[in-house]
């Protein structure tokens, strides 16, 4: 598929059919996902992939995720940042910030690098014939959810990615592109000055 293609296509998916994803299309999607961009190339990442028996245990353990159509996609991604790997990079040698302190940073990157990782699981469930959808977590319950799957501490969710074969065609039944038109181009890009 053509990337244009992809970046077009790309939508969330809330729906799945019953169909197994194929280990090549997942070691493909986590292939690219750690291939984002890293500040420092701190690589402060991680990635929980759930399938079958842990995945059940997901849905068995935690009602803050998704929606129940969502709860049938047989893949689920859990993207972490780590900020302390950030701090920890940026304190060597060749970046000098021994101290640490984190108003080094005018925006959190560990989460954006993050959230770029996010983005290329979704364009490469597209390109893979798939569906995936976003979603945030609870922070509540990040403790259950790290207990339960052995995560450390210092590994923070942005959300969840749930990957399946789409059970619709189009924009997924009450979704807000049906209630909210996208906004024009000329009013979100600015050339050379915003006003």
């Amino acid at each position: 598929m053509e990337f244009q293609d992809v970046v077009r296509r790309r939508r969330m998916v809330r729906k799945f059919t019953d169909e197994p994803v194929s280990d090549e299309s997942i070691q493909r999607i986590m292939r690219n996902a750690v291939r984002g961009p890293s500040a420092g190339f701190s690589q402060g990442q991680g990635f929980l992939v759930l399938q079958g028996e842990s995945l059940k245990r997901l849905n068995e353990m935690f009602e803050f995720w998704a929606g129940e159509d969502a709860k049938t996609a047989p893949v689920v991604v859990i993207p972490f940042s780590a900020k302390d790997i950030y701090l920890d990079r940026y304190a060597q040698d060749d970046k000098g910030w021994t101290d640490r302190d984190e108003s080094h940073w005018p925006v959190p990157y560990w989460d954006i690098d993050t959230g770029m990782a996010a983005l290329l699981i979704l364009q490469t469930a597209v390109d893979e014939g798939l569906g995936a959808v976003f979603f945030g977590t609870d922070k509540d319950e990040w403790p259950k959810l790290r207990e339960a799957f052995g995560v450390p501490d210092i590994y923070v969710p942005i959300g969840m990615i749930a990957i399946g074969h789409p059970a619709e065609e189009g924009v997924s039944e009450g979704a807000s592109p049906r209630t909210r038109k996208r906004t024009k181009f000329e009013d979100m890009v600015h050339w050379g000055q915003w006003t």
